[in-house]
């Protein structure tokens, strides 16, 4: 057995890792409940050798979640986390504590749910959104103002009156499970990793940097504490009583408590009603109210003393494997499939659940007939997470993953490094064939009405449709002998297979379905490789020497045009009118006023986006850079603009230039209304 010195060590390095799978990857291993006992574990242990305390260990830290590509701030006041629990005797004694630390005072308590999210820092200054900082590593966080400003329960510029001209408010950045089902669908559909749950789906979204993809994706937020130096009460309740009156979306379930009796019942309370709210919940909070009773009690080197997280046990439950089916998707990757004896969890009945590939299905050594636990937590994806083994059938054989393709009978191969096993008949194999019609046609690639799953099914099951070059062979009296079909709908398909024509390049290079190549990738080879026959000739490493686009995503390019059934489609596609280069530039607005000068944008703007102002400056012969250093010739300077970047600028001596003076610069007279 390990010495505890050494458990220490173990600990600490597991946690590490455990928090760059939960804030950096968003991609968690272990679940909350799990995550906590550890630290407890380590919390203990470090509390018995406190010759061992390092101020690197996780203990004393928050987890990050600082991604490349924002500008970062420090939080005013530091972003702590809060003590966990997972029983209301727990919760008690914390009560408990709280009395004794207060003297015997009379205190309140203010109970709300513990939305399950992404921690947000807004600050306001005159009573506008002026930044907006994530949680990051509790000390200084990224700053996502543009992102946040797209969320329309958000108010950018508050209403009533009574606030401060300056404060802080912090929250949850959520989707609701209506938004979350919609976009893991469109992933689904796109053989995209689909997100596991709510907050994942939320935290990722915040870190996209395109802000339109951020506005469609429907995010919301609860807000639940104020912070800054001139507040409208001396107490947490009524200053989130105000803040609702701003324009704050401050939940209805926060309750002001006036005893434990009062605390155990809304434990009890919203521990089931909680399953009817539109957003995805973990727990509750309990604050003490009097912000002098909080100051009184003070904080532990993690989290405050006056609050507490009463987390919510995931769902479980057992039921029986009634068999493993073994389904093909568009790149013909074999995906195991648990398909399970109804059972109900998180409101919802359960029939199925992805086992992903065989080494899951190994580790786990499922057998026929097995007693699966399966669990949903604040996941809406369900998830196999053991056997019950004592449930297990005398003489049960182990499942055995497939050798041969259940769709075609082809022999599978597994790429060497790949967890997956493979059909490698994509010409012929009806699931890819059908899957690959179905991604041709979607909403992010060509976008042509009246084709969906069973259509795509239909057209090639009749022989109309073996690849998506077929598609634009289509007549309206083919279409009419397909079974649902009348004149609407042909004219339908048809409308829409000619409006496909004018979707821009990089949008047919996506709907290709080439291996690794998804919308952005599609978009960063069509703007290095602006026609198809330049992209059809590329190499390797003149593929590998975009950015962001490496060798595994090179070799799959050139694999996938180096088979002449793939050119042959193309010229298909070419011939029918499909776009196949980018449109030329236009010399118009062209000059060199910028030429060799590299500047940094900074701020918010009144008469342009950022976007544009990028533009100008490549289209006038400057450079976009999204770091000062001593290079940089000077920065656009909005409003608001970040106070470390300011710094940074003022510190290596390079000038800010104002909007109207680089609108002048460009010789652009000021916009006016």
């Amino acid at each position: 057995m390990d010495s505890p010195r050494q458990r220490i060590l173990d600990l600490r390095e597991q946690l590490n890792r455990h928090n760059h799978n939960y804030y950096v990857l968003n991609a968690p291993e272990i679940s909350d409940r799990e995550f906590d006992m550890l630290m407890k574990e380590l919390e203990a242990l470090e509390k018995e050798y406190p010759d061992m305390d390092d101020p690197y260990s996780p203990t004393h830290r928050v987890g990050s979640d600082l991604a490349e590509g924002f500008e970062q701030a420090a939080h005013i006041h530091p972003m702590l986390s809060l003590a966990n629990t997972y029983s209301i005797d727990e919760v008690d004694e914390w009560f408990g504590r709280v009395r004794s630390g207060l003297g015997g005072e009379q205190f309140d308590v203010v109970g709300e749910m513990k939305y399950d999210g992404t921690s947000i820092s807004l600050i306001y200054e005159h009573g506008r959104l002026v930044r907006a900082v994530t949680r990051g590593d509790g000390e200084k966080g990224d700053v996502v103002t543009d992102n946040i400003r797209t969320i329309r329960s958000i108010p950018l510029q508050l209403q009533g009156s009574g606030w401060p001209d300056m404060f802080e408010i912090r929250g949850e950045i959520l989707m609701p499970w209506k938004e979350f089902e919609r976009l893991n669908k469109e992933r689904e559909f796109n053989e995209e990793p689909l997100f596991a749950n709510p907050r994942n789906a939320a935290s990722g979204t915040l870190k996209t940097l395109d802000s339109r993809e951020v506005a469609r994706r429907g995010l919301d937020a609860y807000f639940y504490y104020l912070l800054g130096p001139e507040l409208p009460a001396n107490n947490h309740y009524d200053n989130m009583m105000a803040a609702r009156s701003w324009g704050f979306k401050v939940s209805e379930i926060m309750t002001l408590l006036h005893s434990l009796e009062e605390v155990d019942s809304f434990i009890n309370r919203w521990a089931e009603e909680r399953r009817e709210l539109p957003v995805a919940t973990d727990g509750l909070v309990f604050k003490v109210n009097s912000l002098r009773q909080q100051l009184n009690l003070g904080f532990t080197a993690k989290s405050p003393r006056w609050a507490i997280a009463y987390k919510f046990p995931a769902e479980r439950a057992c039921t029986k494997l009634r068999y493993v089916s073994f389904e093909v998707g568009r790149m013909g990757i074999i995906t195991p499939v648990a398909n399970l004896k109804p059972v109900l969890l998180s409101g919802t009945v359960v029939k199925r659940a992805s086992l992903h590939n065989e080494d899951i299905v190994r580790q786990l050594d499922i057998h026929e007939g097995d007693m699966l636990y399966v669990e949903k937590g604040g996941e809406i994806i369900p998830k196999i997470t053991g056997v019950d083994e004592n449930g297990r059938q005398p003489g049960a054989k182990p499942i055995e993953f497939v050798s041969h393709c259940p769709a075609c009978g082809s022999r599978l191969i597994r790429v060497e490094g790949e967890a997956s096993w493979q059909c490698p008949n994509k010409f012929g194999c009806p699931p890819q064939i059908a899957g690959r019609v179905e991604h041709f046609v979607g909403r992010k690639m060509m976008n042509i009405d009246g084709i969906g799953e069973e259509t795509a099914q239909q057209l090639f099951a009749t022989g109309l449709v073996k690849n998506i070059a077929d598609l634009y062979d289509l007549t309206r009296d083919q279409l009419l002998t397909l079974d649902g079909f009348g004149p609407r709908s042909a004219e339908r398909v048809l409308d829409g297979l000619e409006a496909s024509k004018q979707m821009p390049f990089d949008r047919v290079i996506y709907a290709l379905s080439i291996p690794f190549v998804g919308d952005t990738v599609a978009k960063k080879v069509a703007k290095a490789f602006p026609d198809i026959d330049r992209l059809m000739a590329a190499s390797a490493a003149e593929l590998a020497a975009v950015k962001d686009i490496g060798p595994r995503i090179a070799e799959s390019i050139v694999e996938y045009f180096a088979n002449p059934l793939n050119r042959s489609i193309v010229e298909r596609l070419r011939q029918a009118g499909l776009q196949m280069s980018l449109p030329e530039e236009s010399d118009e607005g062209r000059s060199d006023r910028l030429a060799g000068k590299t500047i940094v944008i900074s701020g918010v703007f009144q008469h342009h986006s950022r976007d544009e102002y990028k533009e100008m400056i490549e289209r006038a012969g400057g450079k976009n850079a999204s770091s000062i250093s001593k290079k940089t010739d000077f920065v656009l300077a909005g409003d608001n603009m970040g106070p470390s970047k300011r710094e940074k600028a003022n510190s290596l001596g390079v000038p800010l230039m104002s909007e109207d003076e680089f609108l002048a610069l460009m010789g652009e007279a000021e916009p006016t209304e």
